[in-house]
């Protein structure tokens, strides 16, 4: 059982996705389920999870209705303001569509490297456990730390850290990320997804090793256990194929045994975001 953690869609409008900007022109384009699918059914992919892409309720109601029309979709990851006074209402109303696992902010996009600290963004989040929905971390290296010490104030809410939080692999740095996600890794209500790593490197030049210390310290620190692939579909096709993302991944998998591999191609996935599998 393979399922993709992490895959986005969207109707493509450039106002809408003002990031989709030069060398990215691919992605300028519809992306729907049966796109994922011609390119994700051929690697074992029997499942995924959508993401947020915007900051939208609307994009959330979208994703759900894409999500009941294609079983494919196991998962939704929405947005919900979590700052705002009518969190708890726009909350009920997702977590009442049976797809609906998880919330997610672009904290990426925030200046300030505290945002998670927020009193308005703490209080949304409180709300998250009640209704069984995880907590999507899309983060820079810079933003570990605080990320460090949000879960640690929330031990009883399941986080899910995006994309090894986006390491400098292009640098080739390993410090000070190495350090920061070690310390999150300790905290045992989060796990991670081996997603969104080409797009951190050379867009046009990588090799499979440059991923190898990244994918190895992650293995590392969080263990099989609390791994889950994503492709990160269909951003990663800015620098590699489909085809080409699972490959890195099983590349640096195949000294698992067979148990642990499973568990980072889908049951850490089902067992997290609990997917009707």
């Amino acid at each position: 059982m393979r399922i993709d953690s992490h895959q986005h869609f969207w109707h493509y409008s450039a106002a809408e996705y003002p990031w989709i900007g030069s060398g990215m022109e691919r992605l300028a384009a519809d992306q729907l389920p049966a796109d994922l699918e011609s390119v994700a059914r051929p690697e074992g992919i029997v499942g995924s999870v959508a993401v947020q892409a915007r900051q939208s309720l609307q994009e959330s109601r979208w994703l759900l209705e894409l999500a009941a029309a294609h079983p494919f979709i196991k998962g939704v990851v929405g947005w919900v303001d979590l700052q705002s006074p009518e969190v708890e209402r726009q909350l009920e109303e997702l977590a009442a569509r049976p797809r609906f696992v998880g919330v997610r902010h672009v904290v990426q996009d925030e200046p300030d490297p505290n945002f998670l600290l927020r009193a308005a963004f703490g209080h949304g989040l409180q709300h998250l456990a009640r209704h069984r929905l995880t907590y999507d971390l899309l983060l820079y290296p810079q933003q570990l730390p605080a990320a460090v010490t949000l879960v640690g104030r929330f031990p009883e809410q399941p986080f899910v850290l995006d994309h090894l939080a986006k390491p400098r692999i292009k640098a080739g740095e390993l410090e000070p990320w190495g350090r920061d996600l070690a310390a999150l890794a300790r905290h045992d209500n989060v796990t991670c997804k081996l997603s969104g790593l080409v797009t951190e490197a050379a867009w046009r030049g990588w090799q499979r090793a440059d991923f190898t210390p990244y994918l190895e310290f992650a293995l590392e620190t969080f263990g099989p256990s609390r791994l889950m692939f994503g492709s990160d579909w269909p951003v990663c096709q800015v620098a590699a194929e489909y085809a080409e993302v699972v490959g890195i991944v099983e590349n640096c998998l195949g000294r698992l045994s067979a148990a642990e591999q499973e568990a980072i191609w889908g049951k850490t996935a089902a067992r997290v975001y609990d997917l009707p599998i």
